[in-house]
């Protein structure tokens, strides 16, 4: 079969063409489980991802231009055994979230593994969105974990929704990379991650335990040259799911005290604080260093 469809879609008002487009909102998302990916990086990975597994795609949709310029593409659609439609560059105007979006889009499935299962996984590192509202903080966090080898991405009650366009044009296509849960009860998560024996570490710029301290200990350990590990402090190679908070009220108290210890990354210049994506990935490295260290 050929790589696209060559009847154009022309009409940026015809029925399907705003189907698409209400896929950008909450509301579109929810009525049918699909949501949008833009641009060529996160297509591809969603391209891949489908040809991997299945049941990711529903349609993709570009233009010509776009379709004659890549052999990549031809190449992606083909493996997945998917079809796109050629659009004119109005219709995809029409379709996306984007002001000027780079020529494919697609329509993907929701697909959610269940908290549950995802525990009982024997997962070693888990980042934790606690209320993080930001989509660019969401998604550049979803990258660091997808990037330190998380086995998952969980976003608890109040964070922003995983499947807002910007959202996943910030993840650029680490969304299909690993397990993502959203809306997760914060109750819930503690009692499953506690039956699994997860260590909870709270991400808190004004915690008694000093990241750089734990990675410290973790080489020395490894190393065989520093004493045993403190039984009263984080160990970086177990087993452990990191909360990190929101953009400006961090953690609250609840969070905070429902972690096995809470960590912060030192300051050694004047900045006050620390952005949450940024605080995210030295701890999720942190770990992610530690764990390997320990298991070779």
């Amino acid at each position: 079969m050929t790589s696209y469809n060559e009847t154009v879609m022309s009409n940026p008002r015809a029925d399907k063409v705003k189907a698409v487009a209400r896929l950008a909102t909450r509301s579109g998302r929810k009525a049918t489980g699909h949501y949008l990916v833009e641009g060529p990086q996160a297509v591809r990975e969603a391209l891949k991802a489908e040809a991997a597994t299945g049941g990711v795609i529903v349609s993709v949709y570009a233009t010509e231009t776009f379709l004659g310029s890549s052999a990549e593409f031809s190449e992606l659609l083909q493996d997945a055994r998917v079809q796109a439609r050629a659009v004119t560059d109005e219709v995809l105007a029409a379709m996306a979230d984007t002001i000027t979006p780079q020529g494919i889009i697609a329509v993907a499935r929701v697909i959610e593994s269940g908290l549950e299962e995802i525990l009982e996984g024997k997962p070693q590192l888990i980042a934790v969105l606690c209320r993080v509202q930001d989509p660019g903080n969401a998604g550049t966090i979803l990258r660091a974990a997808d990037a330190a080898g998380a086995d998952a991405v969980i976003f608890t009650k109040g964070s922003v929704d995983i499947y807002n366009p910007k959202t996943v044009r910030s993840t650029v296509g680490s969304l299909f990379h690993l397990p993502v849960l959203g809306n997760v009860d914060f109750d819930q998560l503690l009692r499953l991650a506690a039956g699994q024996g997860i260590q909870l570490l709270a991400a808190d710029g004004y915690a008694e335990h000093d990241l750089d301290a734990l990675q410290d200990a973790a080489v020395l350990h490894h190393n065989g040259t520093g004493p045993a590990q403190s039984a009263q402090a984080p160990e970086l190679t177990r087993p452990t799911a990191w909360l990190f908070g929101n953009e400006g009220q961090g953690l609250d108290e609840a969070e905070k005290a429902a972690a096995h210890y809470k960590v912060a990354v030192p300051l050694y210049g004047v900045a006050e604080s620390l952005n949450v994506s940024t605080a995210a990935t030295l701890c999720l490295y942190a770990s992610a260093r530690a764990q390997r260290n320990h298991a070779h």
